[in-house]
């Protein structure tokens, strides 16, 4: 039996809690996966910097040899005459912390990078899925280890803590909460991520842990170290707010559905997307909104993302409606080993506008309304929305001016169209030169050429002059004619300006039903 459980809920008073994954060798793991052939290899990864070459990465067997970042690569040479020097590759380290955020967004939905090898979860309300914060620590270590990366973290109240005790604790990755200042005391100055100067200037003065300087007053800290000191000390201690950007925002409708095991059947995601919709609509319900696109998301046990979206003519919070049109995409969803979180935004969402029951009105115009916008929905999620267009007249009288495409069933045209004159039901964006033979002045063409196939005009009305718009643009006039041919096809032809018999030109601008 599938087991799903929901991991939005959690009480309004729960504090904060933090996850820091820290990956000791980040570049050098990554470059292990794509050649398996330095598994067994000392080697470094260097870059230039003021004309030397330095080490700014190590795999496991380059420290064994007692090469650490920060050396020149001749010192490393010295020490380790074969050892393997790789140019590093501009921006990687942000790339990958960028990507395996993403895969773990599987275990929270605000991750943020933290340069230049960790990354930070906010695990509030996530841990009890795992059978709380131990079970949740091993499942994402022993993940990103089984992938290859050899990753340490700890968990805390807070960011600061929680980086000082992933790179610096020896003995417990979970900090009990509200005890961190406990956790930091045998640690040394440089857990609380200062600056090497104001390390060097601690060190001097014999500071060799946080503990020897915690309970001292905070104004001669300050006046010793700075005010950046004393903000570190701060948010470690969770006295100061530490902020992150997410690497992915959150949606402000969003439902989650982690799967406590892998989903592979379409019955199974069909029963995850029905409990999603579920409770988003519920939501949107209650606060009188409709959604108008919607993302179905999940995420594999590889790695990789699949998903399919929808959208909507009005805004609504019908789950058997929108269901429906995601039913149609749930075939191209490819589960492949397993898909082991299921995410439902709603990126965009309106007001809802309520219909109100009319037993006197026959028209039952609102029901009509609401029918329709359902219909199209659903021819939009075969044919694609962008091949549905409505449109509605303006103002103008230039006819490429008069009609404007709306996104909404609901947008209230400015103006009503016009009908004392003929307009085709299709209006080029551009009139589109063609050749005609016309017989004198002011008479209809009696043929022309189009897509060279000759029409001969068999029936003819106008001409109807419509002059330029001198307030927007300057410009000759035209004069229209409505004709048929010899297949009883109706066009909309006209004359730029005034007759001549050597320079008139002919456009044809629309087709009729």
């Amino acid at each position: 039996m599938l087991l799903l459980s929901r991991q939005n809920e959690k009480p309004d008073n729960m504090k904060k809690r933090f996850i820091v994954v820290w990956f000791r060798h980040l570049t050098t793991d990554w470059l292990t996966l794509r050649r398996p052939d330095l598994q067994s290899v000392p080697f470094v990864i260097a870059a230039p910097d003021h004309g030397r070459l330095m080490i700014i990465a190590t795999n496991m067997l380059a420290e064994t040899q007692g090469i650490l970042p920060g050396m020149v690569v001749a010192d490393a040479k010295a020490i380790h005459p074969e050892i393997e020097v790789i140019h590093a590759i501009p921006g990687i380290t942000e790339k990958l912390l960028k990507a395996l955020g993403e895969w773990c967004i599987r275990y929270t939905p605000i991750i943020s990078v933290d340069l230049p090898d960790g990354l930070i979860l906010d695990m509030s309300g996530c841990a009890h899925l795992w059978g709380g914060e131990r079970g949740y620590l091993k499942e994402i270590v022993n993940r990103l280890r089984s992938k290859g990366y050899d990753a340490r973290a700890a968990i805390t109240d807070t960011i600061g803590t929680a980086w000082a005790v992933s790179r610096y604790g020896r003995v417990n990755p979970i900090i009990e909460p509200e005890q961190q200042a406990s956790a930091l005391l045998n640690l040394p100055p440089e857990a609380l991520r200062l600056e090497p100067l104001i390390i060097e200037r601690l060190q001097k003065l014999g500071f060799r842990t946080i503990g020897s300087f915690i309970d001292m007053p905070r104004s001669v800290l300050r006046r010793r170290f700075g005010a950046a000191f004393i903000q570190r000390l701060d948010q470690a201690l969770g006295l100061e707010e530490e902020y992150r950007i997410p690497i992915i925002p959150i949606e402000a409708y969003q439902e989650r559905l982690p799967c406590l095991e892998p989903v592979r059947t379409a019955t199974a995601i069909e029963i995850a997307l029905q409990t999603l919709l579920e409770r988003l609509c519920e939501r949107l319900q209650k606060e009188g909104k409709g959604i108008r696109t919607a993302i179905f998301r999940g995420y594999r046990v590889d790695g990789k993302t699949v998903h399919i979206d929808i959208g909507t003519n009005r805004p609504t919070h019908n789950i058997r409606h929108i269901f429906k049109l995601f039913e149609l995409k749930i075939s191209s969803i490819e589960p492949a080993l397993g898909i082991e979180l299921f995410i439902l935004d709603a990126p965009k969402v309106e007001d809802v506008s309520l219909d109100q029951e009319t037993l006197w009105n026959e028209e039952r115009k609102q029901l009509d309304d609401l029918i329709i916008a359902e219909l199209l929905d659903k021819v939009a999620g075969k044919v694609g929305a962008h091949n549905i267009r409505r449109y509605l007249p303006q103002e103008h009288y230039w006819p490429e001016r008069s009609i404007k495409q709306s996104s909404s069933l609901q947008e209230q045209p400015a103006t009503t169209w016009r009908t004392d004159r003929p307009r085709p039901v299709q209006l080029l964006s551009y009139p589109q030169r063609v050749e005609v033979t016309a017989p004198i002045p002011d008479y209809p063409p009696i043929l022309f050429r189009y897509k060279n196939k000759v029409h001969h005009i068999k029936k003819a009305d106008g001409p109807e002059r419509i002059e330029r718009e001198w307030w927007l643009e300057e410009g000759e006039h035209r004069d229209y004619y409505t004709v048929e041919d010899q297949d009883g096809q109706r066009y909309w032809l006209f004359r730029a300006g005034h007759y001549s018999a050597e320079q008139s030109q002919w456009f044809i601008h629309g087709f009729f039903a």
